[in-house]
């Protein structure tokens, strides 16, 4: 059993050292990733059976709209917003402000895990599946609750870009 792991495991720093060439690239902590999406994936599929919660036949575009809208804010918030720099910071180095209370950071290298779950935190785009796998979730599990946080990061979503329209607009009556 030993020289089939020993073999596994050279078989996955060839693969790792073939792909990556000189880079670093965290595959091992991609993986692990991808491992702990599923178990969230699934806990939710069981936690709705549990519940007795019925998958409805379809979503409205409404709700879809509702879904899309709060997974962006919510991932942009807790991968870019200054507020939320904390839940980051074991992960990422601050780098430089990056517009309205946003912030740039980097990815050190930290091992396969650490690198990885940096670039997963501080990317809006990688964490918009797993926030909006929850919501999808939530509304199926806890619909009225669900709407109400969506709604809710919705409303921030659209303030936050009215208060973007209202501060160019001025820029162009100034200018």
């Amino acid at each position: 059993m030993s020289a089939v792991k020993d073999a596994a495991v050279a078989k996955a720093k060839q693969v790792q050292r073939d792909y990556a060439g000189e880079a670093d690239r965290p595959l091992a902590g991609y993986l692990g990733a991808m491992g702990v999406f599923g178990v969230f994936a699934g806990t939710l599929a069981v936690l709705g059976r549990v519940t007795g919660a019925r998958l409805p036949r379809r979503f409205g575009a409404g709700d879809t709209v509702l879904l899309g809208t709060a997974t962006f804010k919510a991932s942009r918030m807790l991968a870019k917003a200054a507020i939320t720099s904390p839940l980051r910071a074991p992960f990422t180095k601050y780098e430089e402000p990056a517009g309205e209370d946003e912030l740039n950071e980097s990815v050190p290298a930290k091992g396969h895990a650490g690198h990885a779950v940096g670039e997963l935190v501080s990317c809006p785009f990688c964490l918009d599946v797993w926030i909006g796998t929850g919501l999808a979730a939530g509304l199926v599990v806890a619909p009225r609750p669900t709407r109400l946080v969506a709604t809710v990061l919705t409303a921030v979503g659209v303030a936050d870009a009215l208060h973007l329209l209202y501060d160019a607009g001025k820029k162009l009556a100034s200018g």
